[in-house]
């Protein structure tokens, strides 16, 4: 018989054992791998019956083959689609030629999809060395080989008995065959009535269902992805601490809970991607695998640092390197720890800076990730991307006001100085996070002691800075000046020609100088309150505020005031803060303030600051409008 043609009765003895497999197919009990082996069978024949020359040039079709012998190729491929079984084709690699339906179907992906992939890339990571052994042993040997596993379907994890053969086609590299079938004692597939039932369904119907199946769970998966933004911009929103590593955790657990089975968080610490947090929902987590997961750094092979260096996001429906997310410390891929299947991993980055890696990962048996988790995921990434940011932005701007208003206060007050006995606090606003403009210094003069007190308009940095000048040159000018008046006046001349717009400064400062067993005080006024003095026998005398602020007129002139302080007097010096804390009632502190250093005339300064502090707090209900600030100096006994 001639290569390429094939005798009548020979082709009319094969449409015969065709029709046979096929009726045999529809059989509820049919073997499924026996009438695979039978097609294959067939297949081995006509190969090698038809091997060779094409056939001869007086062949009408175009690839030379005679007709009836197309028609045969094209049952064997329907037979292969068609298969009552789920069918790979495997080069010697292992990577999938061809997938039939039944295997698109067991996967829950288009048989295209697992074209170009190895097998082992939908196999649990459990039995992926296992199966990768056997399919070695296939290509070495040539012989059949058995392997129980876990294929990840759509639907969670199938547990099936994998038989792959090698198949020799002349002409052609061999190749491995390789069947899924469910392993005993597992849930079965649909049976093969309900599969016939619903093919005999009008397929109007049952695409109208089908529409309407997917058209409700896809606004259902919607609404899910639009709750899960809604819920992380809150928390990120209500972040009340400004702490990152708080947000972070709070931010991991959530997703946790919702949208992965376990949420590891990368960020760039000094140029290296150091691994943040490591959460496992609370259903699967272990608290041995979070802290092995958090005690590894990810490595420069690792896909968060390939994400975090590229900026590109990474989707692995089907993880297929172990080592993805690096090793614990043990050297155990984490993804086999874990038990992870399915990863998302996307960059935490606002657009202009990155700032690490959101790494996202399910078990075998949830949902593996989709297209429309990866957006979910990215989004996600900028909403923290931009809460690090304002974070970090908050974090330094406090800083710098703590910086800043330390330079505004002294470092501690004098203890050791022979009758004077000296106490002072200053609260910031709880209605503003700015940057307070009050500022009291107390210091060493050549005839006694200096006591300084000060209120800016307004806040933030620009009134810190006007602050600062105004402390600072004050407390020079008080080394070269006899007089506080002059040094307020030469303070005044310094902030006019440091041209600091709008700003003013209201001061008050005190010059100290013993006399026996009195204190004599010269006081100097730039329209600032008080101070008010405490007598030993609980009489309280408000001094007038006089002259005017620093820093708006260039030929102001301060007041000055003497006084005289016996021992046990109090001079108490206090900004607007105090006066003007208000209650619920809109009562003005200012009311009370005599009163209550009446109450306190036998107190030590410290003492008397500290309880006009709690009395001023309770007053306001723990809510100043304005910072308090509040310094005084008493007359003890000479020593």
């Amino acid at each position: 018989m001639p290569q390429g043609e094939w005798p009548k009765e020979q082709l009319a003895s094969l449409a015969a054992r065709r029709d046979a497999l096929r009726q045999a197919a529809r059989v509820a009990d049919a073997d499924p791998e026996a009438l695979l082996d039978a097609a294959f069978t067939e297949l081995d024949g006509a190969i090698e019956a038809l091997g060779g020359s094409p056939g001869d040039a007086s062949d009408d079709s175009a690839d030379g083959l005679p007709e009836t012998v197309r028609a045969e190729r094209r049952l064997l491929h329907a037979a292969f689609q068609q298969a009552p079984v789920a069918l790979f084709l495997l080069e010697r690699d292992g990577t999938i030629r061809r997938a039939n339906a039944g295997a698109a179907t067991l996967l829950g992906v288009p048989s295209g999809y697992a074209t170009g992939k190895p097998l082992t890339n939908f196999v649990d990571l459990a039995s992926r060395a296992a199966v990768q052994t056997q399919l070695a042993a296939v290509a070495r040997t040539g012989g059949p080989r058995r392997s129980d596993c876990r294929l990840l379907g759509a639907d969670g994890p199938a547990d099936v008995t994998l038989t792959a053969t090698a198949i020799d086609l002349p002409g052609d590299p061999p190749v491995v065959v390789v069947t899924a079938a469910p392993q005993q004692g597992a849930p079965a597939a649909q049976s093969q009535s309900q599969s016939q039932s619903r093919r005999q369904r009008p397929r109007k119907a049952e695409k109208k269902e089908a529409d309407n199946r997917t058209g409700g769970a896809s606004i259902a998966s919607m609404t899910q992805r639009m709750d899960m933004v809604t819920t992380v911009t809150r928390l990120l929103l209500d972040n009340s601490t400004f702490s990152e590593a708080v947000t972070l955790q709070r931010c991991a657990r959530l997703l946790a809970g919702d949208l992965a089975d376990w949420v590891i968080i990368d960020m760039e610490r000094a140029g290296s991607l150091r691994r943040q947090s490591a959460t496992g929902s609370r259903q699967r987590q272990a608290e041995q695998l979070a802290r092995a997961a958090r005690s590894v750094d990810p490595d420069p092979d690792s896909v968060p640092w390939q994400v975090h260096m590229s900026g590109k996001s990474v989707l692995l429906s089907h993880a297929d390197d172990p080592l993805a997310v690096g090793a614990g410390p043990d050297g155990t891929p984490l993804l086999m720890m874990l038990g992870a299947a399915s990863l998302i991993c996307v960059p935490i980055s606002d657009g202009t800076a990155g700032y690490g890696t959101l790494t996202l990962a399910r078990q075998a048996d949830s949902p593996r990730f989709t297209v429309a988790d990866l957006g979910l995921a990215e989004e996600l990434g900028r909403h923290l991307a931009v809460a690090i940011r304002v974070d970090r932005m908050f974090r330094h701007r406090s800083e710098v006001a703590e910086t800043l208003q330390a330079s505004l206060l002294p470092g501690r007050l004098p203890t050791e100085v022979p009758g004077l006995e000296f106490g002072a606090t200053y609260i910031g606003a709880t209605q503003s996070q700015e940057i307070s403009g009050d500022f009291y210094d107390v210091f060493k003069t050549p005839d006694g002691w200096a006591l300084a007190v000060g209120d800016v308009c307004g806040k933030g940095q620009d009134a810190a800075a006007v602050t600062a000048a105004a402390r600072h040159a004050i407390r020079a000018l008080a080394h070269e000046k006899t007089s506080p008046a002059d040094v307020l006046a030469a303070a005044n001349d310094v902030l006019v020609a440091g041209d600091y717009g709008e700003r003013f400064v209201t001061a008050k400062l005190a010059f100290l100088r013993k006399s026996g067993h009195r204190v004599q005080v010269r006081l100097g006024s730039a329209g600032h309150p008080g101070p008010a003095i405490v007598r030993a026998d609980g009489r309280v005398e408000i001094v007038e505020a006089g002259g005017l602020p620093l820093g708006l007129f260039e030929d102001a002139r301060p007041n000055e005031t003497n006084l005289d302080l016996a021992a046990g007097d109090l001079l108490f010096f206090y900004t607007d803060g105090v006066t003007e804390a208000r209650s619920a009632e809109q009562e003005f502190f200012e009311e009370r303030l005599a009163d209550s250093l009446a109450a306190s005339a036998s107190r030590s300064a410290p003492d008397t600051v500290r309880a006009v502090q709690e009395l001023v707090t309770a007053f306001s209900q723990g809510e100043l409008r304005d910072d308090v600030t509040i310094l005084a100096v008493k007359v003890g006994p000479a020593r």
